[in-house]
Formats: C-alpha cells, sequence, structure tokens
C-alpha cells in the first residue's frame, strides 16, 4: 500500500516561513490616489503692520542722538535730546520777571498791613484800604502769571527730549547731530510690529489664493534645498487684496517666528495654487540602494522590488509621505519593513 512520504520538519518550517512571508502576508500599505495642493515657490517681502514715527515737539537743533538704524527701543526711551538756545534766554527773562514781581507783591503787602493799621486806629479811610488790598491782589495774580509763564518755558525745554512712541526697531534716522530741525520733523522710524509676509502673484493665480490657506517659509537667504530638507516654518494666508495692480495680486501671510528678521527682506514662501492627484507611500516604504529607489510591492507570486522615481515630500492627515512619480499604481499593496 502506498503512503506519502511525511515532509521533515525542517523542510515544513521552511516552507510555512516562504508562505507567511511570501503569499498569506497582509499588506502593510495600499497605495491610492491622494489629491495634495500644488505648491509654487514665491518671493515673499518681511513688512511691519506699523512703522510709527518720533517727532520732536520742539525746534532747535541736535544735540543728542542716542540710536542707530537696527537700534532695538523700548517705549519712552530717549532716542534724542533737541536743544533751542533760545530757550534758556527766555528762562532768564522769566526768572527776572518773577523776580520783580514778587518785589512788588512785598511791597503791596506792606502797604495793605499799614493800611489795615491805620484803618484800625481810625487815622486811615476804607478807599485807602480798599485801594491796597486791591493792589495787593493784583501783584499776587501778576506773580502767579509770571510763574505759569516759565512753566511753560520749562516744559518746552523738556519737549526737546524726543522718546520712542513704541517699542521695536529703529528702520531710519534722518537727522544728524548738529542738525537744525522744525517742530513736528521726523527723528526716526521705528517698527513695532507685528511683521507678516506679503506677497505679490501673478494675476492668473488670483483664483487659486484663498484665505485662510496654509503656506510654508524656507530658510533665509534665498536659498532652495533640492531635497526640501530646509527647516521651514508655517504660516497663513491672512488677507487677499481684492485690487489687482499691473497684473498682479497682493496677499498677507502671518508667520510666527519673523521677528528677528530684517523689515524689506525676502524669503522664499510657498504657497497652494491649486490641486493634483498623485500616489504616495510613507518614507519608511521607499529603500535606496546604488543610488535607485526601491519599493517593495506584494504580488501573487510574493513581494518584489520595484524602482521608483520619487518626488516631493508631504503630509496626509499628518503623516508623512513621499510621492512616487513612477513605477506604482493606485491599488498596488506596499509592504513596510
Amino acid at each position: 500500500m502506498y503512503r506519502p512520504t511525511p515532509y521533515p520538519r525542517a523542510a515544513m518550517l521552511a516552507l510555512l516561513l516562504a508562505f507567511t512571508s511570501h503569499g498569506a502576508y497582509a499588506a502593510d500599505f495600499i497605495v491610492k490616489t491622494t489629491t495634495v495642493p500644488n505648491m509654487k515657490a514665491v518671493f515673499g517681502q518681511v513688512e511691519s503692520r506699523i512703522v510709527l514715527p518720533a517727532r520732536v515737539r520742539t525746534g532747535g537743533s541736535v544735540r543728542e542722538l542716542r540710536v542707530s538704524q537696527g537700534d532695538e527701543v523700548k517705549e519712552g526711551d530717549a532716542i534724542a535730546v533737541i536743544v533751542d538756545d533760545k530757550l534758556a534766554l527766555q528762562l532768564d527773562a522769566a526768572q527776572a520777571k518773577i523776580d520783580a514781581l514778587s518785589s512788588q507783591l512785598d511791597n503791596t503787602k506792606l502797604q495793605l498791613e499799614r493800611a489795615q493799621q491805620l484803618r484800625a486806629s481810625g487815622a486811615g479811610t476804607q478807599a485807602s484800604l480798599d485801594q491796597a488790598r486791591m493792589q495787593f491782589e493784583v501783584a499776587t495774580n501778576q506773580v502767579v502769571a509770571a510763574r505759569a509763564d516759565k512753566t511753560v518755558i520749562e516744559q518746552s525745554t523738556r519737549e526737546g527730549t524726543v522718546v520712542a512712541p513704541a517699542a521695536g526697531r529703529v528702520l531710519t534716522v534722518p537727522v544728524t547731530l548738529g542738525s537744525v530741525v522744525l517742530p513736528g520733523e521726523e527723528i526716526a522710524r521705528i517698527a513695532p510690529g507685528p511683521y507678516y509676509l506679503r506677497l505679490s502673484l501673478p494675476e492668473r493665480h488670483a483664483a487659486d489664493i484663498v484665505q485662510g490657506a496654509n503656506v510654508t517659509v524656507g530658510e533665509r537667504g534665498l536659498k532652495r534645498s533640492p531635497d526640501q530638507s530646509e527647516t521651514r516654518l508655517p504660516g497663513r494666508i491672512v488677507k487677499v487684496y481684492p485690487e489687482i495692480v499691473d497684473g498682479r495680486v497682493t496677499a498677507d501671510v502671518e508667520v510666527a517666528g519673523i521677528g528677528d528678521y530684517f523689515v524689506n527682506e525676502r524669503t522664499l514662501v510657498s504657497i497652494p495654487v491649486g490641486k493634483r492627484s498623485v500616489l504616495a507611500v510613507p518614507p519608511e516604504a521607499v529603500r535606496t540602494l546604488h543610488g535607485i529607489d526601491y519599493v517593495r510591492v506584494a504580488g501573487i507570486g510574493g513581494a518584489i522590488d520595484v524602482a521608483v522615481i520619487i518626488g516631493e515630500r508631504f503630509e496626509d492627515n499628518g503623516q508623512p509621505r513621499i510621492e512616487i512619480l513612477t513605477g506604482l499604481h493606485d491599488g498596488d499593496r506596499i509592504v513596510l519593513p
């Protein structure tokens, strides 16, 4: 009677491992067509939302200049001192007037006291007392007015110190030491922020720019790495201007962490200007051997390595993905390591 020869234990184990690794495994990842935004690299220019001028309130010559372009200032910091030599002369004249009126006040006070004594003794008249009291009150008011005039001159002297209207960076200082300035003239321009990126795009992209869309900002220096491996900052389009000027549409991008950029500095910004369908796999599915990228695809006869051409990296629902340009099809099962 014929009996089938049983497989050795080692052969059975090898067959089981081969079947598990090639025939009965479940695919780790199934390739599906994904819609991603079509990113376009454009230049954005850093600008300050607010630029405040520090103006002088009194005319004179610049005696001190305590800031220069690029300095950081705080609100209330003294940035320049303007001196008008005539104010010192006016202060001396005001003080001399106060001294003269004070002497007159002392004299009218003595006359008032004498008139009161004569009136109390019956030797003086009520009219003389009233006149002495009126002269005393007039002299008192004149001293008060002279002191007020001196206070005005002192305030004008203090206003010669120009202070920063807000905390920020000094953009320009259009005056020099010794130059003569008039009341209201600009001593410095200060950018307190917040800072944003101003984009100017061709008119053909106007319909594709959407307020609230996410963008990425590249590294400083207008450089772009081919492998997109540089550090990028996330941003968001906060305003799209409705007017097209000279064939270009303007948009503002809000980005955190650009406070140390130069105002008017340009940097690369990737913005979405449409959508496209791509095939993508997780980064760990791509294996590079001798300069060629491979992806392990599950088939009926087992898993095979397929040569692919990769594209850009992006995120799909928070998961990193690599775009596959050629080599895969929709529905392929990928074996992840």
